[in-house]
């Protein structure tokens, strides 16, 4: 018998790395390493670091200040790329860190006697970032031999909170900071439409304990290395003639910036602009109307960013009342004039939810504002009408590759339901971090590995639910995603085969349309059990439930198309039998309170429910003899 070489193959790095080389042949970590660990390398990146080794079977980490001559063990060397012993590592590894912000470098190989591994950064943050790679090429106590070069295509990647409803409770932020962490995203906003304290109530201070969480909630950013941005929303009641108004935003600045908070936010969002909220501003910015608002505004604004730069915290952030389409008008225009160009300014692309954002959009979002815009992506969010009993949980998609050269990043507005958020959120991630690279299929995949620790036959269970939520509304009649995509194309087939009339075809398609029943009804018990983030299954339970019911039905209708094809009797039974399943699948109703709008849970709608109600109609039941015949 020849011998075969050993055959490696090349890890997958979620996002996508903007290069990657295998180099060789993968290696064991063994239960002893050397970890060789550089001035400066944070508490946070050294424990993940360490996670990892301790997953791959890492029972013993001796500490080193430099590597030998020859390596006579399994070293692994973390720090910035300016620091000496990283440099001798890099060198040896013939890797480079690249120049941009939160760039690193990783690189493995096994050499005689002994193994290296080097993951430096260009700053703090792409050292974590190197550590989340390295994550990601250790499996089964062996890692992937390569050398990776990566950095972000845009500086800002993550989410805002921002959605109506039910906020977040501090515990699902803190585990979504952790989520946006171990994706490379670098921002979480803190927005929530209905924290009083930060809209209605403005202009009060938080009581003691709310901004104790919350500075929990801020430690944790800072440990994960993600810049927690705090955003005010003053615009219903503010007068911006008014310096005691300015003076209340300084002072609920200043007590964030207690906490540890560095960036700010001014939303101006889903008010009034064509009337003011006190007489003064009149006086001051003329009568109510679109450019005295984008005056009135950029003064507060202008004046909000000097005390940030005075402090050193960099740039203000202001979603503008016009904050969506690029269209021309005295708004923008003045708005584009008054306003520190320092000022970001975020933009929902050319509608409030669009369909697709393109590379001339975003150019023509430059040109209207007067500077590259930060894109605030409405989706997954539901807390609007069309989205009443759904989960959106399609992948993210239609953002143009190239659109990195005309923002400044991309967040997202998630859902009421954080944990339900993450396949649609781990793609906008993946793209704002390489948008030319981005696989979209793969990235969802990766989130439902995520969502299942690893385990992949639990992933494909969710990437099965996730079909029967793949749906995602706009505000009009036209969704801009399809629904359950994967299922429709089955039912289409086994529609054609049966119209037809095709034997070997039907045959086939309906026994592919029975495996798919049976996968997703059996999905709800193997993601109960197999996810390891309990909040998705307490978020999606009533559509889990349904599914369920719906799965079923749809075992009966394939069953029964399949008796009436072969003659047999009581084939009515199975369709009726399928008929209650979905009355009880379409009487679940979503979680109270959980949304803005609640109502009957959605599976597949459009899709299920035509097939199974079709169905009988596709083949012709001769009536049962009567008991004269």
């Amino acid at each position: 018998m020849p011998a075969f070489a050993q055959v490696s193959t090349a890890p997958a790095i979620f996002p996508t790395p903007a290069a990657l080389r295998l180099t060789g042949p993968s290696f064991a970590l063994g239960d002893a390493v050397v970890l060789v660990r550089a001035k400066g390398v944070d508490a946070a990146t050294e424990k993940l670091v360490r996670e990892v080794l301790a997953t791959a079977g890492v029972r013993d980490v001796r500490i080193a200040a430099a590597l030998p001559k020859r390596l006579d063990a399994t070293y692994v060397v973390i720090g910035e790329g300016n620091a000496a012993p990283v440099r001798d590592a890099l060198a040896r590894s013939g890797a480079s860190v690249p120049e941009q912000d939160e760039g690193y470098a990783l690189a493995s190989q096994a050499s005689d006697g002994g193994a290296l591994v080097v993951l430096a950064g260009r700053d703090g943050d792409g050292l974590y970032h190197a550590a989340q790679s390295f994550r990601q090429i250790v499996a089964r106590g062996r890692v992937s031999s390569v050398t990776v070069s990566d950095y972000p295509a845009m500086p800002v990647r993550g989410t805002i909170e921002g959605f109506y409803g039910k906020p977040w409770s501090m515990a699902e932020r803190e585990d979504h900071i952790a989520f946006l962490a171990r994706f490379k995203a670098n921002t979480y906003i803190y927005s929530p439409k209905d924290d009083v304290f930060a809209r209605d109530k403005w202009r009060e201070a938080y009581p003691a304990d709310t901004l104790q969480a919350l500075g929990k909630v801020v430690d944790v950013a800072n440990r994960e290395h993600v810049n927690f941005v705090y955003a005010i929303s003053p615009g219903p009641t503010i007068c911006y003639s008014d310096p005691k108004d300015l003076e209340a935003v300084r002072r609920k600045f200043a007590a964030l910036r207690g906490l540890g908070v560095r960036s700010f936010y001014v939303a101006l969002d889903d008010i009034e602009y064509t009337k003011w909220n006190c007489p003064a501003d009149e006086a001051e910015f003329g009568k109510p109307g679109e450019k005295a608002a984008a005056s009135a505004q950029a003064k507060l604004l202008n004046a909000v960013q000097g005390d940030l730069a005075a402090a050193g915290h960099g740039s203000l952030t202001m979603v503008p009342t016009e904050y969506y389409n690029t269209t021309e008008s005295p708004y923008k225009a003045e708005l584009r004039k008054a306003l520190d160009p320092r000022v970001v300014v975020q933009w929902t692309g050319t509608d409030v939810v669009p369909a697709s954002i393109s590379v001339s959009d975003a150019k023509n979002a430059t040109k209207a504002f007067g500077r590259k815009t930060l894109l605030w992506d409405n989706y997954p969010v539901n807390d609007f009408g069309e989205t009443t009993g759904r989960l959106l949980m399609a992948p993210y998609d239609r953002r143009q590759a190239g659109l990195s050269a005309e923002l400044s990043g991309i967040v997202s507005n998630p859902m009421n339901q954080e944990v339900a958020s993450r396949p649609a959120v781990a793609g906008l991630l993946a793209f704002s971090w390489n948008d030319r690279d981005y696989n979209v299929q793969r990235t969802w995949r990766a989130a439902a590995l995520d969502l299942a620790g690893g385990d992949a036959e639990t992933a494909e269970a969710l990437l099965t639910f996730f079909d029967t939520q793949h749906v995602a509304p706009t505000f009009g009649h036209l969704p801009w995603q399809p629904q359950a995509p994967k299922l429709k194309a089955l039912i289409d087939t086994a529609r054609d085969a049966l119209a037809d009339n095709d034997p070997h075809a039907i045959a086939g398609s309906l026994a592919a349309l029975g495996e798919a029943a049976d996968a997703l009804a059996a999905a709800p018990d193997r993601i109960r059990a197999g996810v390891v983030v309990p909040g998705f299954v307490r978020e999606t339970g009533p559509w889990l439930d349904a599914a369920q019911l719906w799965a079923r039905a749809l075992r009966l209708t394939v069953d029964g198309l399949t008796a009436a094809r072969a003659g047999q009797p009581g084939v009515a039974r199975y369709f009726a039998e399928a008929t209650e399943l979905t009355g009880k699948a379409a009487a679940i109703r979503s979680i109270p309170g959980a949304t803005r709008f609640e109502g009957p849970v959605k599976v597949s709608d459009g899709v299920l429910d035509r097939f199974i109600s079709d169905a009988p109609g596709l083949v012709y039941l001769a009536p049962a003899p009567s008991l004269k015949d």
